[in-house]
């Protein structure tokens, strides 16, 4: 974890190295709805998202005297404060307990509206321009969130795939409203402070429910499930949010955010794969019209 580059370093490394953190951070994502659902495997919703924190801020106590200081503002606490609450906090609140009600693959799919939602998040708080095929090419893709709940059976790994969706759904906004946020603040925040400091705030704000409900909950936990948590806090939650962090202080982040929609396919690759999930044609008919009303708004 090194210093952030100087502003003429990023000049003229920033068409390389913004696409190369992009690609970093897709993979990892991709991988972690997989992941994720392996973790759930040992472990309640809240003491998987606690520990992956834990071990992520565990790393960056470690590491805490390599990363600049920040140029702080005065009120910019209420900025932060808001940053924190939208990602980590309610995105992985959300996002775990969705995970463990629909397939790993169909949450996947259902993060490829994060770039249209940012683009309305940045036309809502940032004024940026929103055109008409940005707007319908959201319907169309929630259209297609809907039908691909809809036509989502309940099993073994799919409890309940609707509220699942419906719960990923929410979680998506949360990381979009996180992603605008970011771009304002990433011009005076390194970004490994920033990520840092989502994975501190993300482990004190799960704690108190892994102390009333959870504290006996590390007993007869399988091998795969804490791979899997150690995968998530040391390379998902802080190794991807960081790479995707970086990427934002070299390219705007509407741009940045479209590299969002390879997470999809790397999540169904990776569910077919390693979980052997599949979807049924009703279903790929939905997952191909949130593809559409995705690339509509592009």
């Amino acid at each position: 974890m090194t210093k952030d580059a100087s502003p003429a370093v990023r000049a003229g490394s920033g068409g390389l190295l913004g696409p190369l953190c992009l690609a970093g951070a897709v993979l990892l994502w991709g991988t972690s709805f997989v992941a994720t659902k392996a973790a759930l495997s040992g472990f309640t919703p809240m003491t998987a998202i606690w520990l992956r924190m834990a071990l992520a801020s565990l790393l960056v106590s470690i590491m805490h005297s390599r990363i600049p200081a920040p140029r702080y503002k005065r009120g910019d606490w209420k900025i932060l404060a808001f940053l924190c609450l939208m990602q980590p906090c309610l995105y992985f609140l959300l996002e775990g307990y969705a995970i463990s009600l629909t397939t790993s693959s169909q949450a996947g799919m259902i993060s490829a509206l994060v770039p249209l939602l940012v683009a309305v998040g940045a036309w809502a708080a940032l004024k940026e321009p929103l055109s008409r095929d940005g707007m319908l090419g959201l319907a169309v893709s929630m259209c297609g969130v809907v039908w691909l709940s809809l036509t989502g059976g309940a099993g073994k790994t799919a409890p309940h795939p609707a509220l699942g969706n419906l719960l990923e759904v929410g979680a998506m906004v949360s990381a979009a409203a996180y992603m605008v946020v970011m771009k304002r603040l990433s011009a005076r925040y390194p970004t490994w402070w920033l990520t840092g400091m989502q994975c501190v705030a993300g482990a004190i704000f799960f704690l108190p429910w892994v102390l009333a409900n959870d504290a006996g909950g590390f007993v007869r936990v399988p091998t795969e499930a804490w791979v899997a948590v150690a995968y998530l806090g040391l390379f998902v939650s802080l190794g991807a949010f960081g790479l995707y962090n970086m990427a934002l202080t070299l390219m705007p982040a509407g741009k940045a955010a479209l590299a969002i929609n390879l997470v999809p396919p790397v999540a169904l690759m990776a569910g077919w794969l390693l979980l052997g999930e599949t979807l049924t044609v009703a279903q790929l008919v939905a997952c191909g019209m949130i593809a559409c009303g995705v690339r509509l708004g592009q």
